[in-house]
């Protein structure tokens, strides 16, 4: 199988000069050694601007935390725009790839393929360069998709003005290099975070009868909260209720008096959400009751769900089959339950999310946001080719947004 999609990954490179895919791996190498945090892309911006710069591209930039937006006129420039996304951000972590390209910004590394994305759409920028496409393209690279919904700082600094419809994609080791994943509907989850304060009576380890366990109340919680998808969502729409930090506890011998849980919520339908929120609730206030204790939670809205538009997907499963033909365009059979903030896009133009497979065949796969998580870097032609042509395709089918525009 493995040698099979070698030949197959060739193919698909072929059309791709030796110089390109030497700029476009030289790029992502870039940007993989210089990490940086949301909204703090200050060299990563400023590189992507000498890109476009030596393309001749215009570009919009409001400085540091902002979006870099370049604009390719194409062959019409009065038509409406079709904008590709990359995101810009690291994540705070220290690389284990061990890789010669590994992270020269200790505490921040790419663990999500964010300098792929970027190499991919600077590569899909050469191409809509040398071969105008039919009518404009948009160029965004937005800041702090890790941290904070930059996407949303992206749309207030214009990236789609003017903007028929969106197109982004993701790096994964879900599948082989070659493999493009298209889906309709719900592709990401909706994500909450919730933060739970418990407030019991600190008292000594040798004398629990006169306190009230913050800890024991805590683990309490831990343990009931995972009946809410067990037990109260239906089992047909995924849904995750995590408790990933706790803080508790000053010393061995002294009942904690204070305890916080700080957790996530991941959801596919909006019903299970909100069976999910008013379940958390009813058990902290039924919880509070038992240990006759006091505790609050907070619920904080994270991202909505990605959920691709129809006509968006039939244009890139089109791109997507004529980059790497049909037997190589996967449909997953369940939306992810990680976030992506290319759902505020949506919100506003319609658009389709796609994953690219990233894994060589001989690796193990690696989970995104991995210490030790890497591409294959033959993906980068893969990708920029799809953004490219998906560019393309949606302007030569522009009509069946007309109305929207």
């Amino acid at each position: 199988m493995g040698t099979r999609l070698d030949a197959h990954v060739a193919e698909v490179l072929g059309t791709l000069d030796a110089p390109f895919i030497s700029n476009i791996r030289d790029l992502r190498r870039w940007f993989h050694r210089h990490p940086e945090l949301s909204y703090k892309e200050a060299e990563t911006a400023a590189h992507i601007i000498a890109e476009l710069e030596t393309l001749r591209i215009p570009y919009k930039y409001g400085g540091v935390g902002h979006a870099v937006i370049g604009f390719v006129d194409g062959l019409n420039a009065s038509q409406s725009a079709i904008a590709l996304r990359a995101d810009m951000d690291a994540l705070p972590g220290h690389e284990t790839t061990g890789a010669d390209y590994a992270s020269d910004n200790p505490g921040a590394m790419h663990a999500c393929g964010h300098c792929a994305h970027m190499a991919m759409l600077i590569g899909a920028a050469h191409l809509l360069v040398q071969d105008p496409p039919p009518g404009p393209v948009r160029l965004v690279f937005q800041p702090g998709e890790e941290r904070g919904g930059g996407s949303k700082v992206a749309i207030a600094d214009g990236a789609l003005e003017g903007v028929a419809a969106i197109f982004g994609a993701h790096v994964t080791h879900e599948w082989e290099t070659g493999k493009i994943m298209v889906r309709d509907g719900y592709v990401t989850a909706q994500s909450d975070a919730f933060t739970i304060k418990v407030r019991g009576k600190g008292g000594h380890g040798a004398r629990p009868h006169e306190a009230i366990d913050a800890i024991v109340i805590s683990g309490f919680l831990i343990t009931a909260l995972q009946t809410l998808v067990s037990r109260e969502t239906n089992p047909l729409h995924p849904s995750v209720v995590t408790i990933g930090k706790i803080e508790a506890g000053s010393a061995g011998n002294v009942i904690a008096e204070e305890a916080e849980l700080y957790g996530s919520i991941r959801t596919s339908r909006d019903e299970s959400r909100k069976r999910i929120h008013h379940g958390l609730k009813r058990m902290i206030g039924a919880a509070a009751e038992l240990h006759n204790a006091a505790i609050d939670i907070e619920i904080r809205q994270g991202y909505p769900p990605v959920v691709n538009e129809p006509r968006s997907v039939s244009m890139a499963r089109q791109a997507a089959v004529d980059i790497v033909g049909a037997d190589h365009v996967v449909e997953a059979e369940h939306p992810s339950m990680g976030s992506e903030d290319f759902s505020f896009y949506l919100n506003e133009r319609p658009g389709c999310f796609v994953r690219f497979g990233a894994r060589h065949p001989d690796w193990e796969p690696i989970p995104l946001h991995s210490p030790a998580f890497d591409i294959d870097e033959n993906a980068l032609g893969v990708g920029a080719r799809f953004l490219d042509r998906v560019a393309r395709v949606a302007h030569q089918r522009i009509s069946e947004f007309s109305h929207e525009v």
